[in-house]
């Protein structure tokens, strides 16, 4: 009878200590039994570090974990228990794999919101009438981001690398930089053409820069009333001198008219010639050294 109670009470212990040692892995991974939990599924291509319990937080704070992992031949789908049943992430949200530290470590599933904010009234997660247009609903699924390491980014190096051997890109690249360096030769001849036009245009520039002061002070005298008024007199007294001219010409003209004054001028004029004859012989005229 002792031997049983014993028996018992060693059993009893193993229990205890079992459940104890399951409640305590189970809460240290977020999940709280009879707690109000609800279910996303999150997508991912590659689901590398995850496994089943694998914690989930959002903004840092544990908010749930990974309950069952399922591998696709196109993806892997992780069913996400969220213990929070007032959690409202506002759409569109993805799901990263981080880890928990910059070193390394175990891989975590953090949840990431790029939405606005909701209003505090919205129906809850969980609620048959919450609105998935806007927020985050049980039984959403949303797309998983895969962690970054050095093993993916040299897949995707060789794939870079391979793609560029397809298309030929280094010898088109070697193409592209000799073209560039024949344009740039171009253009050295060209900047030295251009320099020496500009410099055979210096003179005629000058020359421009020359007319434009004797230009500018022209018009600036101009400008000067004293000018105006001399430039005025000037010509107010070429009228004038016209027409006396003219007048002159009109009545020097009625004189030519005039036959009787002519006659009378012709015949002054032969008297003097002849009297210019008779004061002086032809042949005195002669004599006279």
């Amino acid at each position: 009878m002792k031997r049983s109670i014993r028996d018992a009470i060693v059993g009893l212990s193993i229990l205890g200590g079992i459940i104890i040692f399951t409640g305590s892995s189970l809460w240290l991974r977020g999940i709280k039994i009879g707690a109000n939990q609800w279910k996303i599924q999150a997508n991912f291509s590659d689901a590398s570090g995850l496994s089943e319990l694998s914690p989930v937080t959002f903004r840092g704070i544990l908010v749930g974990s990974i309950s069952k992992i399922k591998v696709n031949p196109n993806n892997v789908e992780a069913t996400i228990v969220i213990n929070n049943s007032s959690l409202r992430l506002p759409k569109p949200v993805i799901a990263k794999v981080i880890t928990s530290s910059l070193l390394g470590g175990d891989a975590q599933v953090s949840l990431r919101t790029m939405g606005n904010s909701i209003p505090q009234n919205s129906p809850m997660p969980a609620s048959p009438k919450c609105s998935k247009s806007s927020i985050l609903c049980e039984g959403d699924i949303i797309k998983g981001e895969s962690l970054k390491s050095i093993s993916t980014l040299s897949q995707e190096l060789e794939k870079i690398i391979e793609k560029a051997d397809k298309e030929d890109i280094v010898s088109n690249l070697v193409d592209s930089t000799k073209q560039f360096d024949q344009t740039q030769k171009n253009l050295d001849e060209l900047v030295a053409q251009v320099k020496e036009e500009v410099r055979r245009l210096e003179p005629i520039i000058t020359n421009l820069q020359e007319a434009s002061s004797h230009f500018n002070n022209i018009l600036a005298s101009l400008d000067n009333p004293q000018t105006l008024n001399d430039i005025q007199q000037a010509a107010s007294s070429t009228r004038s001198l016209t027409g006396k001219i003219d007048a002159l010409g009109t009545d020097f003209s009625k004189v030519i008219e005039d036959k009787e004054l002519m006659s009378a001028i012709r015949s002054v004029t032969i008297g003097l010639g002849e009297l210019f004859n008779e004061l002086y012989p032809k042949k005195t005229r002669l004599s006279t050294p």
